[in-house]
């Protein structure tokens, strides 16, 4: 119900074959552009504060750009992009030009196309923080396109080392950083060549040379090693290379698909079977700690650059992020829905008569469909069971049958999302009451006062739209009882791997473990976790654990649910309140392959996010 800012997208295209091939088969020099367009647009959910995108030639001539790139800020960032991208194309000749015009000169029309679509997880803003980064050279081998959808968690560490070699970094964000990094080791890589080529070549032939022999999966595999975080990073040289790597646990996400006109890589799978009309089969997974390589000369290789770490990919993903179009995350959701039947029907008392079930917000909808199947299946055995009992008393009669049959679970859409807050209000009384209508509910479809009302939710992480808004728009239909029901776990830790969330005071699961902390007379608890997490300040990777457990180790999940509920409710809303969660082992149940799950069980798969969290802890209890 509070949207959450998260990971990145990324979207990369090689053409194989010359522009002239594109021309002639599909009309339009812009082929690439076309597609990477459609492949922004359609992951346009992954991010909404920028975009960008560049392009290499492979065959512009000295004195002519041969990298480009254009960024825009702003949740109309893709249209802003390529709004000023099309019409450059058109300016120098557009589709008219000759085939050797537009290989060497047309803006924004090459060979390797990038493409990205960025949230901020670090709070950093401005034109100079968004993707694709670029590092200049006057060897075309030199220059260094990068874009990624990644958070590293020891960014101190890689500038330290960035600083050791030499570099002067010109701003401190971790996608700087790796730039560098990388760029330093690209240096590295154009010597080790120029060092092996030098007495056998001479200018212009020794720097074609170097071009043609450039290894990225050494450059990748000398700086990787010490990355910590969650990754998928894109890169091109000028001279033609290009590279995506993923991290070794695969917390982030990378599908790719190759024929014998291009090879593409993008954050979701289904965006690339609808953009390229590509089977399910065709589509993969890029394995954790791999990375795909094009040379120059159009040779691709997947391979290993680093040792495959645990399974941790990560299950926000599934549930929450990733479009829903995906074969596996459809059934996912479903099942997540359908892992929630006995828990609601607990809390209904099995009273599905009296009882309507709804969704918000639509992200919601799959798993709702999930629940519900779930439910139909639990009346039609009720069904069969009183249907059975009727026919051995023999007192089943056409009336009684009738009637029976026309017992269905009672679905309906009760909230319509009909305005936008304005931020201009900014009074927080007035400003709580415009939120409360956000929504519009369709009334007579609860009957009051007898009524349960069953909504699911995707996710509750802060609950302050819950509290502000949803609660009190669901309660001007009157029901007996309100359930919310989230198809998540709760959300008890901060993530530091591409989400937005990263500060303990935001989670409404960890608020309310303070809140009973408090109220039963614990709270040595914090500061015996305070005194845990100072003593780690400064320990080795081996001896690093989360102290931060011992806050909801004295508590159930449902104890954890009740006080958030209570939180919640607002004193104007009548009707008994009640949260149900997913359990983290229907978490896991219901998504098997993805099974990173830190920020509901607080089971960090690096090093560098415990120290972070820790650090985070630290901040919180001496509010910081």
């Amino acid at each position: 119900m509070e949207p959450l800012k998260h990971e990145c997208g990324i979207a990369m295209i090689r053409l194989r074959k010359p522009l002239e091939y594109y021309k002639k088969k599909y009309g339009t020099y812009c082929y690439g552009l076309e597609k990477l367009y459609l492949l922004m647009e359609k992951q346009h959910n992954r991010g909404q504060e920028g975009a960008g995108v560049g392009v290499v030639k492979l065959h512009a001539h000295p004195g002519d750009e041969y990298v480009w790139r254009e960024r825009a800020m702003g949740s109309q960032a893709i249209t802003e992009v390529f709004g000023r991208i099309f019409p450059a194309f058109e300016a120098e000749g557009g589709e008219g030009m000759s085939a050797e015009k537009a290989e060497t000169l047309a803006p924004f029309i090459g060979e390797i196309y990038m493409g990205h679509l960025r949230y901020s997880t670090t709070g950093k803003r401005g034109i100079s923080y968004v993707h694709p980064f670029l590092r200049r050279n006057n060897w075309r081998s030199r220059n260094l396109l990068m874009c990624g959808n990644f958070n590293m968690t020891n960014v101190d560490e890689i500038f330290r080392s960035v600083v050791a070699s030499g570099q002067h970094p010109r701003l401190y964000s971790d996608t700087i950083v790796i730039l560098e990094q990388l760029g330093y080791r690209l240096d590295k890589e154009n010597h080790r060549l120029y060092r092996e080529f030098r007495d056998r070549l001479r200018d212009p032939e020794l720097a074609t040379a170097i071009e043609d022999n450039i290894d990225l999966r050494r450059v990748i595999g000398e700086a990787a090693p010490m990355w910590d975080g969650g990754y998928a990073m894109c890169g091109a040289t000028g001279s033609g290379d290009m590279f995506v790597v993923r991290d070794p646990h695969g917390i982030r996400p990378a599908f790719y698909y190759m024929d014998d006109e291009v090879v593409v890589v993008a954050s979701e799978r289904p965006v690339i079977q609808t953009v390229f009309a590509a089977s399910i089969e065709d589509v993969h997974e890029l394995t954790p700690g791999h990375a795909i390589t094009v040379s120059k000369h159009g040779r691709v290789e997947v391979s290993a650059v680093l040792e495959e770490g645990r399974n941790e990919r990560c299950s926000f993903e599934r549930i929450y992020f990733s479009r829903g179009s995906d074969a596996d995350i459809y059934r996912e959701r479903k099942q997540l829905g359908r892992n929630l039947v006995d828990a609601v029907m607990d809390s209904i008392d099995g009273d599905l008569d009296h009882t309507v079930f709804s969704f918000i917000p639509n992200t919601a909808e799959v798993a709702f469909l999930g629940l519900v199947q779930g439910l139909e299946n639990r009346m039609d055995r009720r069904r069969l069971e009183e249907i059975t009992a009727l026919s051995g008393r023999g007192d089943l009669t056409p009336e009684r049958l009738e009637r029976l049959m026309r017992r269905k679970v009672r679905v309906e859409k009760v909230a319509i999302k009909d305005i936008k807050l304005r931020t201009f209000i900014s009074e927080g009384d007035v400003r709580n009451d415009l939120a409360t209508h956000v929504y519009d509910v369709t009334y007579g479809v609860v009957a009051p006062g007898s009524d349960n009302l069953v909504v699911i939710d995707d996710s509750i992480v802060r609950g302050t739209t819950l509290s502000r808004s949803i609660l009190r728009m669901l309660a001007r239909l009157k029901p007996k009882k309100i359930v919310v029901v989230s198809s998540s776990p709760q959300v008890r830790y901060p993530d530091y791997y591409g989400i937005d969330m990263s500060h303990f005071s935001e989670f409404a699961a960890f608020r309310a473990a303070v809140a009973l902390l408090e109220e039963r007379g614990m709270g040595h608890v914090l500061k015996q976790v305070y005194e845990d997490c100072k003593s780690l300040a400064n320990a080795a990777d081996e001896e690093l654990y989360n102290p931060v457990k011992a806050v909801y180790a004295p508590f159930t999940d449902r104890e954890v649910a009740d006080k958030m509920a209570r939180m919640f409710t607002p004193d104007d809303v009548d009707a008994d309140v009640e949260l149900i969660f997913q359990s983290v082992e229907g978490l896991h149940d219901a998504v098997p392959d993805c099974p990173g799950d830190w920020y509901f069980s607080g089971d960090y798969p690096t090093p560098g996010g415990v120290r972070l969290l820790v650090r985070a802890f630290m901040d919180y209890y001496e509010n910081r």
